[in-house]
């Protein structure tokens, strides 16, 4: 281990740890030049900057109870995965977050294909890791968009209006599908 560097605790395992896995899910670029849990692998932000580890620690997810879980299992799985293709891990750093981006992918494709047995586990994590960046789930829309959130900002998702309400004043299909209903109130709420 380089002089000066220390062990990250177990907290900072975790979050290096499920932060790499986010960042494989949907890549980012690094938050520093010496980010390690971030590859790198995109330009602009990727789930970890759209807050994937916010997401999962919300209880509302079910997984926060079991993220300490998830995180040993994936390192004990990187550090086979790691064993078996002779790549060498700094043990400076969580076994996951040490692998080259290609090899989490690759050790990814494995956890997450149909024949894994805890198949039903990873796909799960990875399907919070893609909602903090498509949805943004964790926050209030307007707020996510006021930050400035990567997902949403990619996908060019429209502003609210003054009031923090989103109004459409062209249909998305060019033509209104159905009146509204007669009880509809004048946020849009249904009376």
């Amino acid at each position: 281990m380089p002089v000066g560097s220390r062990i990250p605790d177990q907290q900072d395992y975790r979050t290096m740890t499920l932060e790499a896995f986010a960042d494989t899910i949907v890549p980012g670029e690094k938050r520093s030049p010496d980010d390690q849990a971030v590859a790198g692998a995109s330009t602009g932000g990727g789930a970890v900057q759209a807050g994937a580890i916010e997401l999962l620690e919300t209880p509302a997810t079910g997984l926060s109870n079991a993220l300490d879980d998830y995180e040993q299992a994936l390192n004990r799985h990187a550090r086979a995965y790691a064993q078996e293709h002779g790549r060498p891990l700094d043990d400076a750093v969580p076994p996951f977050v040490a692998l080259p981006f290609a090899d989490r992918t690759g050790l990814v494709r494995t956890l997450t294909g149909p024949d894994h047995p805890e198949r039903e586990l990873w796909v799960l994590l990875a399907l919070f890791s893609n909602m903090a960046y498509d949805t943004a789930a964790h926050l209030h829309t307007a707020d996510a968009i006021a930050a400035g959130h990567p997902g949403l900002t990619a996908m060019g998702f429209m502003d609210p209006d003054a009031d923090g309400l989103w109004r459409f004043s062209d249909f998305s299909y060019r033509r209104q599908l159905a009146e509204p209903h007669p009880g509809t109130t004048s946020t849009g709420s249904p009376a």
